[in-house]
């Protein structure tokens, strides 16, 4: 069944869980692979000490902050592609033309991150963070932030691949990358093979060099498998295109500042831990990574949800609009509400994942974390139905609103209460959870509000 056949008339809602299933799975696997190889190296550095896993945690959520800002602005090609082949199936001059100034864009936004990042000690130290912990924070930060460009550009190309109905050649690359990430990084911070050893920077090296491998596997895919070679995406890239690039940056800017608002708000969460102590950031961390292995499923389907409302949006059908809505939407909740009572059963056996549960050093940052996974648990089906709203939302070109709305949850209701239960009520890390809960809660809320008033609205295709 092609990603663009006409839903079968008599089990149409069939046919889009099945249509939304065979596009969001291989998604899915992608994201749960890339989410593996931040998880390989939390695993590896909390092998290395207790200090390297919190100043990898400072480091990661705050690269990823702006990483994540500069992937929405990019994530605006998904749409634009997929309604552009909604409307003409064998369109390939302006999917080309969107391709191509989304990689322009990502040159673009990527070039103040850089210099931003270059400078992370003191924005660390400004933040009130432990002068040891900024200090190696940042000498992570100056061999991780390399991967920002090649990471937007794999994100880009795996758009268009999952517009044209073949994602499956992300998750290839990118199990791969897994393999290609654990070696790499095991030699660097160890000093295996003959290597020196690197310790926390060497980490951060080692991620770079992956993702930029991942970017060129996935770019000689596309420039030979006949599927895509037609496309050209590569030819003539130096040729701009102000009008396409400035569509891309209208629609992208709102979901890039979204989206940096979300992972803001974690990194932002891990600031107010490192106000706490470094128990507390160690802590986070595993919690944090645990929640984000779960979060890839419901990413992936947003994904492909935007896509596939975005082709009933090019080819203005409210009814493929709705089912494809609601049919991502019904998938990502119903996953995360399992994998919610899975944490709240076993809390200690998935923190045993990234410590040694038997060690007595570690006790402390055990405790914390089992506590914090209580939250997680929770907040499980609202960080689903948030996401996947937020895509829903996407595929109908909808994105400025919903930018406020991210605004507002995650940075006045989420840190908020966070910083009120942590600092006042004294509830510490445990509060700061029961903030970033709460926040997620509340947009997505709006989200799906919005969603069922799209057409009171005016959202729908005329």
């Amino acid at each position: 069944m092609s990603l663009y056949d006409a839903p079968s008339q008599s089990t149409p809602w069939r046919t889009e869980f099945s249509t939304m299933a065979l596009l969001a799975g291989p998604l899915i696997l992608s994201n749960v692979t890339m989410s593996l190889i931040n998880a390989t190296d939390v695993v590896l550095l909390g092998r290395l000490s207790a200090h390297a896993l919190a100043a990898s945690a400072l480091g990661v959520n705050f690269t990823m902050a702006c990483a994540i800002f500069c992937m929405g602005v990019v994530t605006a090609s998904a749409p634009m592609m997929a309604s552009e082949i909604g409307r003409n199936a064998h369109s390939v001059r302006d999917v080309r033309r969107t391709f191509r100034q989304a990689i322009w864009v990502a040159i673009t936004v990527v070039i103040p991150v850089w210099v931003m990042l270059w400078n992370a000690e003191a924005i660390f130290l400004a933040l009130g963070q432990e002068a040891t912990l900024a200090r190696d924070a940042a000498l992570f930060v100056s061999g991780y932030q390399w991967n920002i460009l090649p990471f937007l550009c794999f994100v880009i190309l795996r758009n268009f691949i999952s517009a044209l109905g073949q994602p499956i050649w992300a998750l290839v690359i990118s199990l791969v990358a897994v393999l290609i990430n654990a070696f790499l990084n095991w030699a660097l911070i160890f000093g295996k093979l003959g290597l020196p050893a690197l310790g926390i920077w060497g980490a951060g090296i080692g991620s770079s060099i992956t993702q930029f491998i991942m970017f060129s596997g996935l770019a000689l895919i596309v420039s030979v498998h006949p599927k895509f070679r037609r496309y050209h995406l590569f030819g003539r890239f130096w040729r701009p295109d102000w009008v396409r690039y400035k569509q891309v940056w209208r629609l992208g800017l709102p979901i890039g500042v979204t989206m940096g608002l979300e992972g803001a708000v974690f990194a932002g969460a891990v600031f107010l831990m490192g106000l706490i102590n470094a128990e507390s950031v160690a802590a986070h961390a595993i919690a944090l990574q645990i929640a984000a292995l779960t979060f890839m499923v419901p990413l992936g389907l947003a994904q492909a949800t935007t896509v596939r409302v975005g082709i009933g949006y090019g080819r203005k059908d409210p009814e493929a609009i709705h089912r494809s809505g609601w049919a991502g939407f019904i998938l990502g909740v119903g996953f995360m509400s399992v994998t919610a009572l899975f944490i709240w059963l076993f809390p200690r056996a998935l923190v045993g994942i990234f410590l040694d549960l038997a060690d007595p050093a570690n006790a402390k940052v055990v405790s914390l974390a089992v506590s914090f996974l209580f939250i997680a648990a929770i907040f499980q089906i609202v960080d689903g139905a948030q996401v996947v709203g937020a895509g829903m939302l996407r595929g109908l070109h909808d994105t400025t609103v919903p930018m406020y709305f991210a605004l507002f949850g995650y940075w006045v209701v989420g840190i908020g209460i966070g910083a009120g239960l942590a600092f006042w009520v004294g509830l510490e890390g445990f509060g700061v959870w029961i903030g970033l809960a709460s926040g997620l809660a509340v947009v997505s809320l709006l989200m799906i509000r919005r969603w069922q008033s799209r057409a009171r609205l005016g959202l729908l295709p005329e």
